[in-house]
């Protein structure tokens, strides 16, 4: 069975026809038979197009981007990617990294960009619970103030008034989940 290849293509904006043309032609030119394509901000919460060309790729197909940056906002984001591709059988392939998950350098590559991440992350968490032990202990850590119970008093009063939840919660600010959990403590 011949793999087959799927292209995925981003730019940031729609200003950047160029810049999509040339990923699209690119995508093309290596044998992609399908495209999904969007143009939106990386740091979007959702990319429907990345993720229909997640849910479309089937084991032995190759999901295809011209560069890292197009498929991932992070090295943590990509390892998620990855793995998500590995289930289902799916290389994958980066055109300017001449990255290919199907060959054993690329597969080297990839957990080396994933160990290396890994280790970035546990780096700057000890960093992090090191400022924050050194703050408690000047006595300048005082934590996150709990935003949504202060307004308990409040939630409790439109309650009273005969507010639904989702109209006390858009009224006050607050999540669903607390909003519950300030019902709940006065129950």
């Amino acid at each position: 069975m011949t793999a087959v290849m799927i292209g995925y293509a981003r730019t940031s904006t729609t200003d950047q026809k160029a810049g999509l043309d040339a990923q699209l032609r690119d995508l093309q030119a290596a044998g992609c038979t399908k495209i999904f394509k969007e143009q939106l901000s990386s740091v979007a919460n959702n990319r429907p197009e990345l993720e229909r060309a997640l849910e479309f790729v089937r084991e032995g197909d190759v999901l295809v981007v011209t560069k890292l940056d197009r498929l991932a906002r992070s090295v943590a984001d990509l390892v998620a990617i990855t793995t998500a591709l590995k289930e289902k059988g799916v290389e994958l392939r980066i055109l300017t990294m001449n990255l290919d998950t199907a060959t054993p350098t690329g597969k080297l590559m990839l957990n080396l960009l994933g160990s290396i991440a890994e280790f970035e992350r546990e780096l700057m968490l000890e960093r992090q619970r090191e400022g924050i032990a050194k703050a408690k202990a000047d006595g300048k850590y005082k934590g996150r103030a709990p935003t949504a119970r202060s307004k308990a008093d409040k939630v409790l009063a439109l309650k009273t008034e005969g507010k639904t939840p989702a109209e006390i919660q858009a009224t006050l600010g607050i999540s669903r989940a607390s909003y519950f959990r300030i019902v709940k403590d006065v129950a």
